[in-house]
């Protein structure tokens, strides 16, 4: 799979990229990436690409032209997909990483300033993608997020690809919260991991980990309880462990 981020700011994403699994990704052949200047496209030699917004406020805005201009580029005999990391894009979800990383070429295109001109983003974005409910100084980090996110989910680049399939949010979950996980060594600061865990009872291990999913999930996001392809029987689980929720004083909860 190959990215092209298109930014101001390169610096800001070639540390996290060079480090970890990124890293290994890139040097396995599974993953490459380009961070394209965007300045390198600027409408005039003093290297302008943004300029004061019609209408007056505040801020500057890029200018639409600069960016064709570098997606001309970046597209020019190898089509591909752009996104436009957003505050006001659709919220990016796990089922997006997945999608994503099925791609053969990924534009990320990093705005600044107040944005973009929004002429330019309805005629040459594919999607807006939004990371949360908060506005950054620019779409650098948006974009590492998208990265490290839809890396995971490249044949080869996690070791064990159950363990992206069984992550928070993701199918094999069923869309809930990650049960808690345990290793060595065996006491520490006085409290031993779960006894079934130590059982070797897989069955028993199974059963409570989807438990503790389960509930994790009713006390931390309830919300994404709603749509999960729950069992008849977890639907009464749940219906029980809220009940108890409801019996307990909040320390005991926490």
């Amino acid at each position: 799979m190959h990215i092209t981020v298109l930014t101001l700011f390169p610096d800001m994403l070639s540390g996290p990229l060079s480090g970890s699994l990124l890293l290994k990704a890139r040097q396995n052949g599974l993953l490459s990436i380009d961070l394209v200047q965007l300045r390198d496209f600027a409408a005039n030699r003093y290297g302008q690409v943004d300029d004061r917004p019609y209408g007056g406020g505040p801020g500057m805005v890029i200018r639409a032209d600069v960016v064709a201009h570098a997606l001309n580029h970046v597209l020019a005999g190898r089509p591909g997909h752009v996104v436009y990391v957003s505050p006001q894009g659709r919220q990016l979800t796990q089922s997006d990483g997945q999608r994503l990383a099925g791609l053969d070429h990924l534009v990320l295109l990093c705005g600044h300033y107040e944005g973009i001109d929004e002429r330019v983003v309805a005629a040459r974005v594919d999607e807006e993608i939004s990371i949360g409910d908060f506005v950054l100084t620019g779409g650098e980090i948006p974009a590492l997020v998208i990265i490290d996110m839809l890396a995971r989910w490249l044949p080869g680049v996690v070791g064990d690809s159950a363990s992206v399939e069984g992550d928070s949010f993701s199918a094999g979950s069923g869309g809930i919260l990650d049960y808690p996980h345990y290793t060595r060594p065996a006491q520490w600061q006085g409290v031993s991991p779960p006894a079934v865990l130590l059982s070797g009872h897989h069955q028993a291990i199974a059963s409570w980990r989807r438990r503790q999913s389960l509930l994790r999930t009713l006390i931390r996001r309830p919300d994404l309880l709603t749509d999960a392809p729950l069992s008849r029987p977890e639907r009464s689980l749940l219906t029980l462990l809220a009940q108890s929720l409801d019996e307990m004083v909040p320390d005991e909860i926490e």
